[in-house]
């Protein structure tokens, strides 16, 4: 009896531990717009700052994290890693337009798609046989996605939007080269993608005339706010499973936007407000029932 007790409570503290990282990954992760915006330079010049310090966090992260090293992890990641690294190239150059282009609002609501999108991309790519709540779940988010994108007819957020879809559609595409190539290292991945960005970023950008509170400020971001982000968010597979994990980390969609309200009164447009809540609702189901179907 107490045996059972005890691991009972054991699996519960494991289970809290997990949702607690994954609910503070997702916060971190949620500042990267805040400080995208207070950088105060272009589209250009924030996504070289972000790459930049990105490929000097993510060694580091590999030299403390991995008793392998940096040069024997890229060695045995192989190829994949260099493909996962350009499309960490398109997901965060997407990413970092759109949020200069579009509302946040809007850029992390169409984010939120991507689980159901890299669904779409293991069934053609991978021939895996996807099921009929996958199916109704993507047909929900699409729609979803819709309703967000026609907010921005009127209000000339077009672009930005598109910016966002490009992000995701990368960032799904590398989700699903990820999950066929297991070995890959994820820190390698996206330090490869960060160095991709700083290098094509570089001769779009103007680092001669960016002011010391740019530096400071992306500086926070790249080397630690998104990182340690990305890592809690890893971590806490290893005490809830990975639909659970995608759950949580869909809350960012939510603390993004306001995060940006509290420091820029941005108010998400009635369409953000209604498509970015089909789309969270339609993931969250989704997600309990994968979970439920795989416990």
């Amino acid at each position: 009896m107490n045996n059972q007790l005890t691991r009972s409570f054991t699996q519960k503290s494991a289970q809290t531990t997990g949702i607690l990282l994954a609910l503070l990954g997702a916060l971190l992760m949620s500042f990267d717009p805040i400080f995208i915006r207070f950088s105060g330079v272009s589209g250009f010049d924030t996504a070289f700052l972000f790459g930049l310090f990105t490929a000097i966090s993510m060694p580091l992260f590999i030299q403390l994290r991995d008793e392998r090293g940096l040069i024997k992890t890229l060695k045995n990641s192989g190829w994949p890693v260099i493909f996962s690294g350009l499309l960490m190239l398109g997901s965060a150059s997407g990413l970092v337009l759109s949020i200069k282009n579009t509302s946040i609002a809007n850029t992390f609501v169409i984010l939120s798609a991507a689980p159901a999108l890299a669904a779409v991309f293991s069934r053609i790519f991978l021939g895996e046989v996807t099921r009929r709540s996958t199916w109704i779940a993507i047909t929900s988010v699409m729609i979803g996605i819709g309703i967000v994108v026609s907010g921005s007819f009127q209000s000339g957020n077009l672009i930005g939007d598109a910016q966002a879809v490009f992000a995701v559609t990368c960032l799904s595409l590398n989700q699903t080269l990820l999950r066929k190539y297991q070995d890959v290292s994820r820190m390698a991945s996206v330090g490869l993608g960060g160095l991709f960005l700083a290098i094509v970023m570089f001769f779009l950008a103007s680092p001669s005339t960016f002011s010391t509170s740019t530096w400071i400020i992306m500086g926070a971001m790249g080397l630690f706010t998104a990182p340690f982000g990305r890592v809690l968010s890893q971590t806490a597979t290893r005490y809830i499973t990975a639909p659970e994990v995608g759950m949580i980390l869909m809350i960012e969609a939510v603390f993004a936007p306001l995060l940006a309200f509290g420091f820029f009164g941005e108010i998400p447009p009635a369409a953000s407000i209604i498509g970015g809540t089909l789309i969270l609702v339609t993931i969250f189901v989704y997600a309990i029932s994968t979970a439920k179907e795989d416990g």
